[in-house]
């Protein structure tokens, strides 16, 4: 008996055309479907990451391994987190900036770096995730070729934010807290406060920002801010007022030893 081949139906939509988002200035363009949920890079940012102390670095890899250690399950080889989860955490703390806390890896650089599968650096991101070790942001960002029905957009690298959940610092004990700076230690740093603050005030009045803030736009303003307030330091023609400069600065014969406050 012989059958006959049926032609393959029409398809009603676009492939993928169901999983693209609307983005509010950015319509629906025809290309690759970007991910729920995502927001646009750039814009989302300064609200989710924040400053990071490189300290705490050491305190973070000590709470994830206790953590990992504590929850294993009997007769099980790996913990909540296993050891590539411990590897993606490690690498995560390296490649954070400490000032900006800024953390946008791809998952292709995890992969080179840690000589991992693509699927164990997913599988790693989400047990991080999953107790409360990291969180991401998705992210798209639009293309420079134009669209039918507008930009298109495409996916960006995720934006993460580490943190240390308070399951896993318990597991610190009295190493969860910083440890005080010794005596000796901190005596000599304000013995390095007190000499650098009284090299500076023996500079004259326009030296002493760039002694403490180096080379800027604002070292600049406030240099000839100082060298306007020297040039107008002047003992006053008799018979009138004396001007604001020398009220604030005081004596107007010594143009150097002044402290000059920000």
């Amino acid at each position: 008996m012989a059958y006959r081949r049926l032609p393959p139906a029409e398809p009603t939509q676009q492939q993928g055309e169901a999983m693209r988002p609307e983005f509010v200035g950015y319509p629906a363009s025809r290309g690759a479907p970007v991910l729920r949920h995502s927001r646009e890079a750039g814009r989302c940012e300064g609200v989710f990451w924040r400053p990071f102390n490189g300290k705490d670095s050491a305190r973070y890899m000590l709470a994830a391994e206790r953590f990992e250690r504590a929850r294993r399950e009997p007769n099980k080889r790996n913990g909540p987190l296993g050891p590539v989860g411990l590897e993606v955490l490690r690498d995560l703390l390296r490649l954070i900036d400490y000032r900006t806390g800024r953390l946008e890896p791809a998952i292709t650089t995890l992969m080179r770096r840690l000589k991992r599968s693509r699927d164990a650096i997913c599988r790693a991101l989400s047990s991080l995730r999953r107790h409360g070790f990291l969180d991401w942001l998705r992210r798209w960002e639009p293309t420079d070729s134009p669209g039918e029905a507008g930009p298109q957009v495409k996916q960006a690298t995720n934006a993460y934010r580490l943190s240390l959940p308070p399951q896993a610092e318990r597991l610190l004990g009295f190493q969860a807290a910083a440890a005080p700076t010794p005596d000796d230690i901190a005596a000599e740093l304000e013995g390095r406060r007190a000499a650098l603050r009284a090299m500076v005030d023996a500079l004259p009045l326009d030296e002493q920002p760039q002694a403490l803030d180096g080379s800027s736009r604002l070292t600049e303003a406030l240099s000839r801010l100082a060298r306007g307030v020297m040039g107008r330091s002047v003992s006053p023609p008799s018979g009138q007022n004396p001007g604001p400069s020398l009220i604030l600065l005081g004596n107007a014969e010594r143009p150097t030893g002044r402290k000059l406050v920000f």
